[in-house]
C-alpha cells in the first residue's frame, strides 16, 4: 500500500509505447521515473545483458572487472571528476556523497563542520539521510526525527543561500534541475553564486543529477548550461537502461580524503549491469543524440505552449529544458494521470498541481503530436467538467 497503483497491468513494451495484460497500447511520458532513456526493447541493450551474462554478472565490489572500468573510464572522461564510487541507486548516491563530504570536512578541518543545506521544493531520496536533505514536509514528518544539521534555503535565491551557508556548513546539495520538487530550473546566477559560497567557506558543492543527468536536457549534463562545476555529482536513473545503478562522481581532491573501509555496497559495481550502461553511455552522449533531445524538446515546448494558449484556466504554466518539463495546472493533477489511462498515456506527476513529463530520449515529434493530441483531449474533458 505505499504506491497508489492504477488498475491496469503492463506486460511488455516496444520503443516510447507499454503495452498492458489486455493488449491495450500507451504512449509512455514518464519512462518509468526518467530511467527508459532509450524506451523499451533496445537491441544492444538487451543483446549486452545476454553477453556479459553468460560471461559473469556479480563478484561483490571487492574485485575489478572489465566492465567496472570501462564504464568509470567514460564516466571521468566526460566529466569534471577523477573518481566514480558506483552503488546501485540514486538515494543510495546521495547517501555516499554525503559520507564523502563528511569525511572530507573532518579530516581537513576538524569536528564541527557537518552541517548540510539543501532548497525548497528539493528531493534526494527516502533513506533518513537522503530525506533529511529533502524539503517536501510530508516525505519527512512521519519517519523524523532525521539526521540533524539540515538547514533548507528558498531554491534559486541568493540571499537565502548566502544565509544558510557558514563556516560550519559541509556540504550544499542541490539538483541544477530540480525533478520530483516541480521542474524548476536553477539560473545561472543562482549555480555561480553557491560556487563562490562554497569556494569561500570550504564547503563541498554537490550536484544531484539523478534525473536531469544524461542528456535528458540536450547537454550531457544538466550542469552545463550554467558552465558551473561541483566537487561531487550523483548520477543514477537512466545509466542502466532499467537496471538498478547508481554513481558518485568527485574530484580527487575529495577523493584524497576516502580510505579503504570508509564506505562499500555488496551489488556495486555489478559486471552486467556495468557492461549494460556502458552501452547506454555511449549512446546517449552523442553529439547526434543530443541534438535530437534539443530538437525534440524545442517542439515539445511549442506544443505546450499552444496547449497553455488554448486552455488558460487549466494551465497556468509550463516550464523545462531538453526532455524535462513540468505542466502546472490549476486541477489536481492526479485527476490528470488517472485520466490519461483511459486515453492510453502514461503520465506522472510532481505534486498536486503539476505534471511532469520524462519521456524516453528516443521520443521523436510524430510522438508528441500523439501526446499533445491525447493531453489535449485530456484537458477538454476537464474543462467540461469544471464548466
Amino acid at each position: 500500500q505505499t504506491y497508489k497503483r492504477p488498475p491496469i497491468e503492463l506486460d511488455h513494451g516496444d520503443g516510447v509505447y507499454l503495452y498492458d495484460l489486455e493488449g491495450r497500447k500507451y504512449l509512455d511520458m514518464t519512462a518509468g521515473i526518467a530511467v527508459n532513456a532509450l524506451g523499451y526493447g533496445d537491441k544492444d541493450v538487451l543483446a549486452m545483458a545476454e553477453k556479459q551474462s553468460h560471461k559473469l554478472i556479480h563478484t561483490s565490489n571487492l574485485y575489478y572487472t572489465a566492465p567496472m572500468i570501462e564504464l568509470a573510464k567514460k564516466l571521468v572522461e566526460h566529466s569534471f571528476a577523477d573518481k566514480v564510487f558506483f552503488c546501485n541507486s540514486g538515494t543510495e548516491a546521495n547517501e555516499g556523497a554525503l559520507k564523502f563530504a563528511r569525511k572530507w570536512a573532518r579530516k581537513n578541518f576538524g569536528e564541527g563542520k557537518t552541517d548540510l543545506v539543501a532548497f525548497s521544493h528539493s528531493f534526494h531520496g527516502r533513506t533518513v539521510g537522503a530525506l533529511a536533505l529533502t524539503a517536501k514536509e510530508k516525505y519527512r514528518a512521519p519517519f523524523e526525527p532525521l539526521l540533524p544539521g539540515v538547514r533548507f534555503a528558498e531554491f534559486n535565491d541568493l540571499a537565502s543561500a548566502e544565509a544558510a551557508i557558514g563556516d560550519k556548513t559541509c556540504a550544499v546539495f542541490v539538483e541544477p534541475i530540480q525533478g520530483e520538487g516541480g521542474i524548476h530550473i536553477a539560473s545561472d546566477a543562482f549555480m555561480h553564486k553557491l560556487r563562490e559560497l562554497c569556494d569561500r567557506h570550504n564547503v563541498v558543492l554537490i550536484y544531484d543529477e539523478i534525473q536531469c543527468g544524461l542528456s535528458r536536457t540536450g547537454k550531457l549534463w544538466g550542469h552545463e548550461w550554467s558552465g558551473v562545476t561541483p566537487d561531487i555529482m550523483t548520477l543514477a536513473k537512466p545509466l542502466g537502461g532499467g537496471l538498478p545503478i547508481g554513481a558518485i562522481r568527485l574530484t580527487d581532491r575529495i577523493a584524497a580524503a576516502i580510505e579503504s573501509g570508509d564506505h562499500g555496497s555488496t551489488f556495486a559495481a555489478n559486471a552486467a549491469i556495468c557492461a549494460v550502461a556502458e552501452v547506454v553511455f555511449d549512446k546517449l552522449s552523442t553529439d547526434n543524440f543530443r541534438q535530437h533531445v534539443a530538437h525534440t524538446g524545442d517542439y515539445l515546448s511549442e506544443k505546450l505552449e499552444a496547449l497553455k494558449s488554448e486552455f488558460p484556466a487549466l494551465i497556468s504554466e509550463v516550464r523545462g529544458r531538453g526532455l524535462m518539463w513540468g505542466i502546472d495546472v490549476t486541477v489536481d493533477s492526479g485527476k490528470i494521470v488517472s485520466k490519461g489511462y483511459d486515453h492510453g498515456l502514461i503520465l506522472v506527476n510532481a505534486g498536486e498541481n503539476t505534471i511532469r513529463l520524462v519521456p524516453p530520449l528516443v521520443l521523436e515529434e510524430s510522438n508528441v503530436d500523439e501526446f499533445a493530441d491525447k493531453f489535449g483531449a485530456i484537458l477538454a474533458e476537464l474543462n467540461t467538467e469544471v464548466r
